[in-house]
């Protein structure tokens, strides 16, 4: 509309204009002979520079609509419609404890009433995987369900089973039988995805089946607290209650993400799990019903300026080594407390919340190479990978200060203080109390602590503590390790 008003305002002026362009027509072909006397004849195209050449010669693709790809995508998502059994909570006053708990209970012949259970319905997506029926959802979708149905894009319903669960990434594969011909979308590379990339989102939002949102990737490797192996993708692409399982996709109609959070309080903000971080697992969960890890045996924490300037470390990144299980893989291999890793199988560890899944993602047995930096230098050592050991749950001195700027209340460990804090062992010394605003504070030193170093000086006792902080002299920095439960780490103490 905008072209054609302009033709015609052009042709209702056709004389005023026809007269106008006559005389700039005589005056640029005047100017342009005078100009080219004094010059090389060169085509235009061969005076631009290289780089304006590729500028002008490789537009940004334009994208006018994404009906195609929802076309093809939409048949390859399910609604996943779940039964969970949640136990009622009974509002009638006094039941089941409380004076009228021994009246039910005395009709109920001495059994204590359990609360009944009630059916609950929930739904969520899933995105097909293979021809025969495997479909890829969320663990959190399926997790608890007595019963599940799953309905395609054309309404067919079918019942479905879990095939195998991963509480840890939050992924699940699920199975319906007696299809063999369904549509199943295609498996892209997550990491070759930037921040600012086109996706789209389809999903079953509050049960508004195969609804379709788009965005872009707003950022990568984010860490929501949600497991050991956070790594979503962040997207503004609309996602919802009930869009969780369902594939996020990039313009090469490729599944890239597996749609699984939101912000309760944000707006645009949701997240996805890296196609790439389930792709590996896809094959354990379809043969075993779970994922088995990979498992080095170090305990890692991230390299703060604080740390890094303790540890004369300086710009190097990686997963610092707070501690080496003994017997473990890593000890037998060499790599101690205080090593820095910066590499692992020829990838480079940016961050320690990298590598967990880079081990994780190991097959047990398979030897991996891993480089540590270590006073300095760098040192490469081969290690086999086990699996990762089932997970399980941890848990007359007076007080002492060490000394006043630092804030820390200090105590021997004797048999006593050891069975008073269920310590294990007798090694370190326990930090008794923290001063509300001093640097152990700032630094989230806690009660219950065990110092095991300082300025990485083994330390048994209190006195070892203050001769190691005297040595530091009037350093405003001080590096701790510290027990804390089962984990090791270090931290920093500073004077601003």
């Amino acid at each position: 509309m905008f072209q054609q008003s302009r033709f015609s305002r052009f042709m209702r002026e056709k004389t005023f204009g026809i007269k106008t362009l006559s005389v700039v027509a005589v005056s640029c072909l005047l100017g342009g002979l005078v100009t080219a006397s004094g010059l090389n004849w060169t085509r235009t195209s061969a005076a631009q520079s290289p780089a304006a050449q590729e500028a002008t010669s490789a537009p940004l693709p334009r994208i006018t609509s994404l009906a195609p790809l929802a076309e093809k995508l939409t048949p390859s998502v399910v609604n996943i419609k779940v039964v969970k059994m949640e136990k009622v909570q009974f509002q009638f006053p006094g039941f089941p404890e409380g004076p009228f708990g021994d009246f039910f209970e005395r009709f109920n012949n001495g059994r204590q009433l359990a609360p009944p259970e009630q059916r609950v319905q929930g739904s969520g997506s899933g995105v097909i995987i293979s021809a025969d029926g495997y479909i890829l959802t969320n663990n959190h979708v399926v997790e608890g369900a007595k019963e599940l149905r799953v309905t395609l894009a054309d309404q067919r319903d079918f019942k479905a089973e879990i095939v195998g669960r991963d509480p840890k990434t939050d992924l699940a594969v699920v199975k319906i039988d007696g299809v063999n011909n369904l549509p199943a979308a295609e498996m892209g590379n997550s990491d070759a995805l930037k921040v600012g990339d086109s996706v789209m989102a389809i999903g079953n939002p509050f049960g508004l089946n195969q609804t379709v949102t788009s965005g872009i990737v707003s950022a990568k490797g984010r860490i929501i607290g949600a497991g050991p192996y956070d790594d979503f993708i962040q997207t503004d692409a609309s996602i919802n209650p009930g869009n969780s399982g369902g594939p996020l996709i990039n313009m090469n109609g490729e599944v890239v993400g597996i749609n699984t959070a939101i912000l309760p309080n944000g707006q645009g903000i949701g997240f996805a799990i890296p196609v790439n971080t389930a792709k590996p697992l896809i094959p354990q969960l379809v043969k075993n019903g779970e994922v088995t890890r990979g498992f080095i045996g170090v305990n890692i924490q991230s390299v703060t300026p604080e740390i890094a300037q303790a540890m004369k470390l300086g710009d190097h990144t990686g997963a610092l080594v707070a501690d080496v299980i003994p017997g473990s893989p890593a000890e037998k291999a060499g790599i101690q407390r205080g090593d820095l890793i910066v590499s692992y199988d020829g990838r480079a560890v940016r961050d320690s919340h990298e590598l967990p899944a880079m081990v994780a993602g190991t097959p047990v047995g398979e030897t991996a190479r891993v480089t540590v930096l270590r006073d300095g230098s760098e040192k490469e050592m081969k290690l086999e990978v086990a699996k990762l050991p089932s997970e399980k749950t941890s848990e007359d001195d007076s007080p002492q200060k060490s000394n006043e700027k630092w804030g820390l209340m200090l105590r021997d460990v004797t048999p006593q203080v050891a069975d008073e804090y269920s310590l294990k062992d007798g090694h370190g010394v326990l930090i008794a109390g923290v001063q509300p605003g001093s640097p152990a504070d700032r630094a989230s030193v806690r009660k219950g602590d065990v110092i095991l170093e300082v300025n990485r000086k083994p330390v048994q006792s209190v006195e070892d503590v203050k001769k190691s902080i005297a040595h530091a002299g009037d350093s405003n920095s001080l590096l701790l390790l510290v027990r804390r439960n089962n984990a090791t780490l270090f931290v920093p103490l500073t004077i601003s």
